[in-house]
């Protein structure tokens, strides 16, 4: 796929930046850490340094490097914006059309893209297959850093990626994410109600406005509430109050120190793993985790990936439904309020699981494949059953 605005793309990150940051790693000051008391302080440095050690010695970025490339990806132009994007394309030509959008920090999708454009190859009907469009969210990874106040707005890559469809010429298509991608997702059918067939959601971020007292909600919900009201006094939002704040002052130690990088994102990471998992390499495989922090560190998007927090007027906006079909799967560390996700969203679908966590294609990929399955099919029956 070769046009004006949109060209092939093939990761090759330098042997020096490799060599530079294990050198890195070793040199790292450590700092010293209390005894016995786990994760109350934050992440236990003794567990930063086992996996930094990985990362410098055991981790092997080429072989991810060439796996990923096995992948065909693009850089598009999209009004101004670079936008690096897989596009990987399903053998069975009648394939539904279907966008992956990411959160902070990073899912990585990897696990999900052969049971989806190919699942007679992984026993499942052929008929269940999509084409799948992957894009790096502005300011993360392979599209770099934003230059431009405001590119990172969930409402502006929504416009973004509206406009990457089009480009690919897909008329009509269904759209995926989780985290910002909840934010994302919903407001490609708000934007062009026409051509998006289906939103699916993991964990939808059902953020409350400031007056929000529960009425109508069910007990479940209350309780979900009364935890989010209590949200900006707990341990987990100490790492959003940042980024919403000062993005500008932590981005320096972060895109110097990859020990520091490390530190800050497995730490916000373990807080919304799987909470039956002892730790985040527990929830999901710890090379696809050290994979996306170094593709953030590569890239140096660390920064203005942040800019997220403060740049999004999504956070406790008072969304309206677009009226497209959308389906909810809420894993077991999600916090999804299902009283305001039906505000704002058609929620034909809702799906609540005991176990996983908020990184869903990472953690429970298969699950997550089969949510999506169902939910695309009982959107094109119910279309069919229209005409």
């Amino acid at each position: 796929m070769t046009t004006r605005d949109i060209q092939p793309f093939e990761i090759d990150v330098p042997q020096s930046d490799v060599d530079d940051l294990r050198r890195r790693l070793a040199d790292t000051r450590w700092p010293d850490e209390l005894s016995g008391v786990g994760w109350t302080y934050g992440i236990p440095t003794s567990y930063v340094r086992e996996l930094a050690e990985y990362w410098a010695t055991t981790f092997d970025w080429k072989a991810h490097e060439a796996r990923l490339n096995g992948y065909p990806q693009f850089l598009a132009d999209i009004d101004g914006l670079q936008i690096h994007f897989f596009h990987v394309v399903s053998p069975d030509p009648d394939a539904v059309p279907l966008m992956l959008i990411h959160g902070w920090p990073f899912e990585d999708f990897t696990e999900v893209i052969e049971p989806l454009t190919n699942p007679k190859a992984h026993g499942a009907d052929s008929a269940q297959a999509f084409h799948l469009v992957l894009p790096t969210l502005p300011g993360f990874g392979f599209s770099g850093p934003t230059v431009r106040v405001g590119d990172t707005d969930t409402f502006r890559s929504a416009e973004v990626l509206a406009k990457l469809m089009e480009e690919l010429g897909y008329e009509r298509y269904g759209a995926q994410g989780g985290d910002a991608g909840s934010f994302i997702a919903p407001q490609l059918g708000r934007i062009a109600p026409d051509r998006v067939l289906g939103v699916h959601l993991n964990g939808p971020l059902t953020i409350p406005s400031w007056d929000e007292d529960g009425s109508g909600f069910s007990e479940e919900d209350k309780a979900k509430l009364a935890a989010l009201a209590d949200w900006n006094n707990a341990e987990t939002s100490s790492y959003a109050s940042i980024h919403s704040t000062r993005p500008a002052s932590l981005s320096p130690g972060l895109t110097d120190s990859p020990s520091g990088l490390l530190a800050w994102v497995v730490d916000v990471v373990n807080s919304y793993v799987d909470p039956a998992a002892s730790s985040p390499d527990d929830a999901m495989d710890r090379d696809s985790l050290l994979v996306q922090i170094s593709i953030l560190w590569f890239t140096r998007t660390i920064g203005s990936s942040m800019r997220l927090y403060k740049e999004s007027s999504a956070w406790g906006a008072d969304l309206a439904s677009s009226g497209v079909p959308t389906g909810v799967a809420v894993f077991a560390r999600d916090a999804s309020i299902r009283a305001i996700a039906e505000r704002q969203n058609n929620i034909v679908r809702w799906t609540e699981f005991d176990h996983g966590g908020h990184f869903a294609p990472m953690e429970t990929p298969a699950e997550l494949v089969t949510e999506i399955r169902e939910f695309f099919a009982g959107v094109l029956r119910a279309q069919w059953n229209r005409t």
